[in-house]
């Protein structure tokens, strides 16, 4: 078979690739005004006084550790408070990633408990952390 032994290919490819924030902060304190409609990885507990800076920064989802949940579900408790303002919020197991480490908690962690809000987005327990991700940064806002 005869080719021509070199072909120019001239090909216009126009790729518009808007992929959703990612924040990975060891404390949720970290995020900011501007970090609204973000995904927030964190190392921090999902207690109480972490959700209430996520109340502020309001991302598109919070990631936590569950912190062993503790007495009275202590590690957990902002997740309620989190669906309370609409917000999506989820817990890594503390078997799978170590606290206070949000590089951990994304490449190691394994969705333990999440928000209905969580659940909306389609975050299920079991899941790794970093394929949540994945799928919610390829997401259009």
């Amino acid at each position: 078979m005869n080719r021509p032994a070199h072909t120019d290919i001239d090909i216009d490819i126009d790729i518009d690739i808007d992929l959703r924030s990612l924040r990975v902060v060891h404390s949720i304190t970290e995020l900011k005004a501007e970090d609204a409609g973000c995904i927030a990885v964190s190392g921090s507990h999902g207690g109480l006084s972490a959700a209430r800076y996520a109340v502020a920064a309001r991302p598109l989802l919070s990631v936590f550790n569950d912190a062993g949940i503790g007495k009275d579900d202590a590690g957990i408790a902002g997740l309620a408070l989190l669906q309370l303002h609409g917000l999506a919020a989820c817990t890594v197991s503390h078997n799978s990633a170590c606290i206070g480490d949000a590089h951990s908690t994304l490449n190691e962690g394994v969705i333990q408990h999440m928000n209905n809000a969580a659940r909306a987005l389609g975050v299920a327990p079991g899941q790794r952390c970093v394929e949540v991700v994945e799928a919610l940064r390829s997401t259009k806002r």
